[in-house]
């Protein structure tokens, strides 16, 4: 089975931008990706750019898979986005919880992930592809991995199509939740989110807020590289390929790079795993 591949940007601020946004995933389609996604911003915040990115490649004749989020705005508002978004041609959505802005306080109760594609459920037409977030090493506010796997199922009840994981360096993590998401009811694809390893204070700052576990092999390695980039570039591209390798060995679904708008790496790996379409056509 050829595992689906995805790439995720983050809207650039300009015109300029947006253009090399363009020209990176055209490089990228040589990977034959299902998609494109395009992050959106704590509260909604980067909503304009959002929809420019994603218009751009769908433009070029790229597939793009938004995020969405609720951010502030009420039902009418989202809907008015979605609609936007479906005018351009739009068949995915990534629906996300989405973090509060900066001292905005919690998320109101009624704001969470699931009732976000239930209303995408029920007021878009049914051809559209909805994905939702899913936590292998468990959501750092849930209160318990058993209680973020339920939660994952009101998702997935509600009518998500598949899963992208948060980033993890276990491939046992993986395994275990997606045999507990089986064991629960949950029978939609559940796609494994991959972070490229390129920089050691980024990726502990990162992984800390987040709650993926980096294993101290790992760390301790990252800390003896420290300074010396093209080693750690090695160390990491190993790393992450042997993780995704145990991954594809054990049927997982598809594979999603998160870039951080450094296509580089994530094309490294995807070429060590034989990935490119180019090669083989």
């Amino acid at each position: 089975m050829t595992p689906e591949v995805s790439f995720e940007f983050f809207p650039p601020r300009t015109a300029n931008g947006r253009r090399a946004l363009v020209e990176t995933a055209r490089r990228l389609a040589v990977f034959a990706p299902a998609y494109y996604s395009v992050t959106y911003g704590a509260g909604g915040s980067t909503r304009d750019r959002t929809f420019a990115a994603a218009a751009a490649l769908l433009e070029a004749g790229l597939d793009a898979a938004p995020h969405l989020s609720w951010g502030s705005a009420a039902a009418a508002e989202v809907l008015a986005q979605v609609a936007a978004y479906r005018e351009r041609g739009v068949g995915r959505i990534v629906a996300l919880r989405g973090d509060a802005p900066s001292g905005a306080g919690p998320v109101a109760g009624d704001r969470h992930a699931d009732a976000l594609v239930r209303l995408l459920r029920r007021r878009a037409r049914g051809d559209l592809r909805v994905y939702v977030a899913a936590y292998p090493e468990t959501h750092p506010q849930a209160a318990s991995a058993t209680q973020d796997i339920d939660y994952l199922k009101r998702k997935v009840d509600a009518g998500a199509d598949a899963c992208i994981t948060q980033y993890f360096y276990n491939a046992p993590a993986y395994l275990h939740f997606r045999d507990r998401c089986a064991a629960a009811g949950i029978e939609v694809p559940i796609v494994a989110g991959v972070m490229p390893i390129t920089n050691r204070a980024n990726l502990m700052r990162f992984s800390d807020k987040a709650g993926v576990d980096v294993p101290r092999w790992i760390r301790m390695r990252l800390a003896e590289l420290d300074g010396d980039d093209a080693a750690l570039a090695d160390f990491g591209a190993d790393v992450v390929t042997g993780l995704c390798r145990q991954l594809l060995a054990e049927d997982a679904p598809g594979l999603h790079f998160y870039t951080l708008n450094n296509p580089g790496p994530a094309a490294g790996v995807a070429t060590r795993l034989g990935l490119d379409r180019s090669a083989s056509g």
